[in-house]
């Protein structure tokens, strides 16, 4: 049992994580909003589409479901390329843990379910020793929240869009990947790198038909990956002490 005073704190505690989620939350309704409206013209239900957002909730990995499934690749497939894709959340929680407050796993695993790219950076910026659990909860809370939201407010819109205008929002996926790639490779000559490779493996299993679409993106992803870290790994060894 809590005291008052641990109620208050705690309570306090949950209020501030959603005051700094907000940020969050307002910067997820733009892309919430379109994935429910590119789920919507791919042909996910309302139902299917905002599930996907309650148990995935994963941007990237979403937008990419949408590709394969619009190409019909096998379920196995999908969950394996949203593995691969989220692989990083296993080093950000890792990282995390570090500067929580100590609590039971199954807490900590509730919470860890809501640690995105967006929440982590938000966590852990934070200037305290040890980050409060109610703390971490309020941020995912409110993140969360605003992702299923607007991914079925997004769908809803998709649905009331004329015939046409539905079927050339499809164009809009591609061009949402552009826009999360560009901005990253500005200045960044490994992930111009990574890309490049990356896009030459998959084309490469694409003309050929070697592979199906789903495994052409599997093993692009990890080749590519695991190339281009093993080439600046050498590179590191290579340079001088202090540089």
């Amino acid at each position: 049992m809590y005291s008052g005073g641990e109620r208050f704190v705690n309570n306090r505690s949950f209020f501030s994580g959603l005051k700094a989620g907000i940020s969050i939350a307002i910067g997820y309704f733009p892309v919430a909003l379109t994935f429910g409206l590119l789920a919507k013209t791919t042909g996910l239900s309302i139902w299917e589409a905002t599930a996907m957002s309650i148990f995935v909730y994963a941007g990237a990995a979403q937008y990419m479901s949408l590709t394969l499934i619009s190409k019909g690749v096998d379920p196995i497939l999908i969950v394996l390329n949203t593995f691969v894709v989220n692989i990083r959340h296993f080093l950000m929680t890792a990282a995390l843990n570090e500067k929580m407050q100590s609590e039971k796993r199954w807490i900590k695993g509730i919470y860890a379910f809501g640690i995105t790219d967006e929440s982590f950076s938000v966590l852990a910026t934070q200037k305290d020793k040890k980050i409060a659990t109610p703390f971490a909860f309020g941020v995912a809370l409110i993140a969360y929240s605003s992702w299923v939201v607007f991914t079925a407010v997004g769908h809803v819109i998709g649905a009331n869009l004329p015939a046409f205008l539905q079927a050339a929002m499809s164009i809009a996926l591609y061009a949402m990947f552009v826009g999360l790639l560009v901005p990253s490779m500005r200045g960044n000559r490994k992930v111009v790198m990574l890309a490049l490779l990356a896009a030459m493996i998959n084309g490469f299993f694409y003309w050929t038909q070697l592979l199906s679409t789903g495994w052409s993106i599997l093993v692009a992803t990890l080749a590519s990956s695991i190339f281009i870290e093993i080439i600046y790994a050498k590179r590191g060894k290579n340079l001088p002490k202090g540089v």
